[in-house]
């Protein structure tokens, strides 16, 4: 059995008649997003732009809301979101927006009702910033990055 997490949901007039997020399956992890668009959004190659879902939301304190792209729409459009994944903080009250991107080579028209990205709930953790002048440890690894383990 998965874990739930009540959020409360306030929708936005121009949500109305649109699905509230949900799981496509039981065991999905992301809930699917629509536009709340009043007029189709033609989105041009390498074009980007800020998609409503006229959806509120109010996270329990310790969690976030990560958006992130849908696989289909990427993989068959190139439209995927461009900060992904966004952050949604329990203390933000706002609509969610999403922001896509057209990373594919042909204008791609984003309707009302088109399942345009996913939320996940995940738990949030606050660092205990502890200034020393040394590591405690030392890795294998150390400071090699960028490559430093192969391709």
């Amino acid at each position: 059995m998965l874990h739930t997490v009540p959020v409360i949901l306030v929708t936005l007039p121009h949500a109305e008649g649109l699905s509230l997020p949900r799981y496509a399956t039981p065991e999905s992890a992301g809930a699917d997003l629509m536009a709340a668009l009043d007029k189709p959004v033609t989105l041009n190659a390498g074009e980007r732009c800020l998609v409503p879902t006229g959806l509120t939301i109010e996270l329990p304190k310790g969690y976030e809301a990560q958006i992130r792209p849908r696989s289909g729409l990427a993989l068959k459009h190139g439209i995927t979101v461009l900060n992904a994944p966004g952050t949604i903080d329990s203390d933000y009250r706002g609509e969610i927006k999403v922001l896509l991107v057209n990373h594919g080579t042909e204008p791609f028209t984003i309707e009302r009702g088109l399942k345009i990205a996913q939320l996940v709930l995940a738990p949030v953790l606050h660092a205990d910033w502890q200034k020393q002048t040394a590591f405690t440890s030392t890795t294998l690894r150390g400071s090699d990055g960028f490559g430093s383990t192969g391709y």
